[in-house]
């Protein structure tokens, strides 16, 4: 996390060029950066923060990608063999998280669905606490107060109505400290092309255009809603939506990881500065299943794929780095290295994930106790010793 800025009234002219586009109507055009190729393009605006953002950055950047793709392969094979009940796939997805994970400070308190192992990664959640959920331990498996990193959302779009709601908390926290000196905050909230036809996202998009709450809205538009396809959620660009509600809308490449951060790091500051919400559709894609309980082969070509996978985040800054002379082959190597040691990690803590007993379930339900809590774990108490004898008879 940190800070790469923008040169001076780079944060007007964006805003500025979003509400003439909002007035006028006109499709949102994507910001790109970094192409396939691995050449860095022009942008209006963004020009300039691609040209200066800092070597050093450029190379945690794609050691994040590269990890968190090492730690999807690692979670998928673990489901496979049965240790997970289910997993929620990532690659492809690596520079729209890693990119805007980046662009948060501290202070900023994240909103995530059930995808956003970069933006965890990012945010020094311990990445084997994420399969706690996924193995049906637990229901979320860290402190969300450590890390401003909110428990995984599993209802659709729910995390934006909450999102919303902490937001309007900051800015009135905000205003009733005034002399304070701690910094500003703004909040992320993160879903999909298929949630953004979920009523929760409209409703949290009013609230949040109606009192100005300090909110970016990141849809990861990953072209499938599970079978679904982008075209038929929508018919014009999901950023033009933005308009509707009377905020910024912006479209970024989000397999460009150089563009995503540089567009959330303006959002967030536009956001904490008190000017409103902002939604970015980062356009990226899918590689592997919507969940390893999909097979994304019955409802999409292997051609479509393929093109995309041609526009792979990591390859594209590997190009980058490499033709820059940003990075030599021990770098790349230690990154393989440093990927391989946390897969181990991971597993090794996977399998010695021990099942809670299940009267814990009993105590989570209520900060105290509750009657009829009580009375439902003294009916399970009483169920559960009818068993005793057969058990006994059984060894």
């Amino acid at each position: 996390m940190g800070s790469t800025q923008l040169p001076p009234g780079a944060y007007d002219t964006l805003a500025a060029t979003s509400a003439a586009v909002a007035a006028s109507g006109e499709s949102v055009e994507m910001v790109q950066l970094l192409g396939p190729d691995g050449t860095l393009g022009s942008d209006p605006v963004f020009s300039d923060y691609a040209k200066r953002i800092d070597p050093e950055k450029l190379r945690t950047f794609y050691a994040d990608m590269a990890r968190i793709r090492r730690f999807d392969q690692e979670a998928t094979a673990l489901q496979r063999q049965g240790e997970l009940a289910l997993w929620v796939p990532l690659t492809g997805q690596e520079a729209a998280q890693i990119g805007s994970g980046h662009a948060s400070q501290a202070q900023d308190y994240i909103f995530p669905t059930y995808r956003e192992h970069g933006v965890a990664l990012v945010r020094n959640v311990d990445l084997a606490e994420l399969l706690r959920q996924f193995r049906g331990i637990s229901n979320g498996g860290w402190d969300p107060r450590q890390n401003n990193f909110h428990l995984y959302t599993l209802v659709l779009a729910a995390q934006t109505l909450h999102a919303v709601g902490y937001a309007m908390g900051i800015q009135r926290d905000q205003k009733m400290a005034r002399d304070s000196t701690d910094p500003k905050a703004a909040v992320i909230a993160y879903f999909g092309d298929g949630a953004s036809s979920e009523g929760d996202v409209h409703e949290s998009m009013v609230f949040a255009a109606s009192y100005d709450a300090p909110v970016v809205f990141f849809c990861q538009n990953n072209h499938w809603a599970i079978s679904v396809p982008t075209e038929v959620q929508t018919k014009v660009p999901l950023a033009n939506r933005a308009k509707g509600y009377g905020f910024p809308g912006i479209r970024v490449d989000g397999n460009d990881v150089i563009a995503v951060h540089g567009v959330t790091e303006w959002a967030l500051e536009h956001a904490r500065e008190g000017r409103g919400p902002v939604l970015i559709e980062a356009y990226t894609y899918r590689l592997g299943a919507h969940t390893t309980a999909d097979d994304p082969t019955k409802y999409r070509e292997s051609a479509e794929e393929a093109a995309w996978r041609a526009k792979d985040p990591l390859d594209r800054l590997e190009k980058y780095l490499r033709s820059e002379g940003l990075a030599d082959e021990a770098f790349f190597e230690q990154v393989k290295v440093d990927g391989d040691e946390l897969a181990k990690y991971v597993r090794e803590t996977t399998h010695g994930l021990e099942v809670p007993d299940i009267r814990d379930a009993f105590a989570n339900v209520y900060a105290e106790q509750h009657p009829l809590i009580a009375e439902e774990l003294a009916w399970f108490e009483e169920y559960s010793a009818g068993f005793e004898g057969e058990e006994e008879a059984s060894n």
